[in-house]
């Protein structure tokens, strides 16, 4: 990293380390040299990741104590100092917007949006302490795109998008880089975690839905295709590293040929028009 000071190797503190995009991420970070922070939400994953050699902490971002007791332990290791931030961790609630209750919705914001937000401000100091530091924001497809059964995904991650890029500004000038990155379909576990919180939330069988469900379902538990140009997770790692190595990072890193493809089409197209792509571009996963 161009801004790191000191002699140790740069920190970094990732969330959402138990698969997927972070477990690849603090894999590829570690073999890099960087000091891995890896958090998870559940103390069997921090066992896991500690028995794989993994620097692992317990930090579930819908709790204010998991976080701020992770963040002292980061800091108290680290004498003070962490390098860089990569707000990794997030869920998908699916469900039409008219099943998400009050609190469904309120517990996706507060591990997609609130809990990322608190965790960046307790940083946020102690990089502004040290005049340098990288915060990586992973958003998505759906920071800037709306898809239909998705909405509260949708919600949490244009929300997100638009605190991070208020914060650029507001951090202008201050040594402190902050990035978004915005991934379309990757292999992970996202969807299987998907239709956990589907099951657990949304009563399929009493909504107006009820019949685009039981297409949805099978979808989410994995009896069709993965979606088009779907990517491993490497190539997220790739513009991560970019991100907290360059020495002028980019606001925003596309990533998958859908998040390229709907950025163009939603700048030429009218509003109209883009809704008609995006109900055919999902057709499939709510037929039966």
């Amino acid at each position: 990293m161009a801004d790191t000071m000191a002699s140790a190797p740069p920190s970094i503190l990732i969330t959402g380390c138990s698969s997927g995009i972070g477990h690849a991420a603090a894999q590829a970070l570690t073999q890099k040299g960087w000091r891995v922070f890896a958090t998870v939400r559940r103390d069997q994953d921090v066992t896991r990741l500690l028995e794989e050699g993994f620097e692992a902490l317990l930090l579930d971002l819908a709790s204010s104590n998991s976080i701020a007791a992770a963040v002292d332990e980061v800091l108290r290791r680290t004498n003070g100092r962490l390098d860089a931030l990569f707000n990794n961790g997030a869920y998908g609630q699916p469900g039409a917007v008219e099943d998400l209750s009050r609190s469904v919705l309120r517990e996706q914001l507060e591990t997609n949006l609130l809990g990322t937000h608190e965790l960046t401000t307790r940083i946020i100091p102690v990089m502004r302490e040290q005049g340098a530091g990288r915060i990586v924001q992973n958003s998505s497809v759906l920071g800037f795109t709306a898809l239909p059964y998705r909405g509260a995904y949708v919600c949490s991650k244009f929300a997100l998008e638009g605190l991070t890029d208020t914060l650029r500004q507001e951090l202008y000038g201050t040594g402190i880089h902050v990035s978004l990155l915005e991934p379309g379909p990757i292999a992970s576990r996202f969807r299987e975690n998907a239709y956990r919180a589907f099951r657990d939330n949304i009563d399929a069988a009493t909504s107006y839905h009820a019949v685009t469900y039981c297409a949805l379902e099978a979808h989410l538990a994995g009896e069709g295709p993965s979606a088009p140009f779907t990517l491993e997770a490497d190539a997220v790692i790739r513009k991560l590293i970019h991100a907290l190595e360059s020495r002028r990072p980019r606001a925003r890193y596309g990533i998958t040929v859908p998040t390229h493809l709907f950025a163009a089409l939603k700048r030429i197209l009218t509003t109209r028009a883009m809704d008609r792509v995006l109900l055919r571009a999902t057709r499939q996963e709510r037929e039966t």
